[in-house]
């Protein structure tokens, strides 16, 4: 399995990292994703990603911290993009939920993300919390600018935005949430995704599927994400695992582990 998306360079993770990356191992976990929140992360992130070569890493500015970066310019994210190790851009994209950043600056930054991973030929990994509409305006006039690849991750939006985003040739990610007993709504439309569209991520350390909900998440507990979405398309657990796989390295072709 392919663990799309994780947050490692925390302090969550500090005092047994090795033991967490090994747990995954063992679980059939073989490639990792860790996430860029800020850019003053990466020097953690690249220290982590830099020590084990399973693992890769993105660059760029999550919408709660946009506001501590409005005066980033696209060619400092783009010298991280040229990075052997970065794989993907964001995670970026939109929140009005917490709303920790003013629209307009969430806007900008996002728009500034889309233009760096259309350039840099790389993934823009989208966050997109109660922001549908806004989310899919954007998306449909920056693909009119020239193509970029969506990612997004986490899905947790409305149909609209699904289907719209199925057209421009979206993939999405799903996570432990798609195991919770009250996300319906979320299964729903994940239901009507194409099974080649998803990838699987844990977004460590939060969101721990069922059986493991309420306990720090950790990339080990992949299995029971792919174990969710088996269920859901009532595929066998060994096909889902091998299929999001193969749609994760297809999405991001950078992530080659060293012969």
């Amino acid at each position: 399995m392919f663990d799309t998306h994780v947050n490692l360079h925390g302090d969550v993770f500090a005092d047994d990292l090795n033991e967490v990356l090994e747990r995954a191992r063992d679980a059939g976990v073989s490639k990792f994703l860790a996430i860029c929140d800020r850019l003053d992360s990466l020097p953690a992130i690249h220290s982590i990603v830099d020590a084990n070569s399973d693992m890769w890493c993105s660059a760029g500015i999550h919408p709660h911290h946009s506001k501590d970066f409005t005066d980033f310019e696209p060619e400092q994210l783009k010298a991280y993009a040229d990075l052997d190790k970065t794989v993907a851009i964001g995670e970026t994209g939109l929140d009005f939920h917490y709303g920790y950043s003013d629209e307009d600056v969430q806007v900008t930054s996002f728009r500034k993300h889309i233009s760096v991973a259309r350039d840099a030929g790389l993934p823009l990994i989208i966050h997109s919390r109660n922001a549908d509409d806004l989310m899919g305006e954007i998306l449909q006039d920056e693909m009119a600018k020239g193509h970029f690849q969506p990612l997004l991750h986490c899905y947790t939006g409305g149909q609209k935005l699904a289907d719209l985003a199925l057209e421009l040739g979206a993939y999405f990610s799903v996570s432990g949430i798609l195991s919770f007993k009250n996300a319906h709504d979320v299964r729903s439309v994940i239901r009507s995704i194409p099974l080649e569209k998803i990838v699987l991520e844990t977004d460590c350390p939060y969101l721990a599927p069922v059986p493991m909900r309420g306990r720090r998440n950790e990339p080990a507990f992949l299995q029971y994400v792919c174990a969710a979405l088996a269920s859901l398309v009532e595929r066998p657990v060994e096909e889902v695992a091998e299929l999001t796989f193969k749609s994760a390295e297809a999405l991001f072709p950078k992530a080659k582990t060293p012969a």
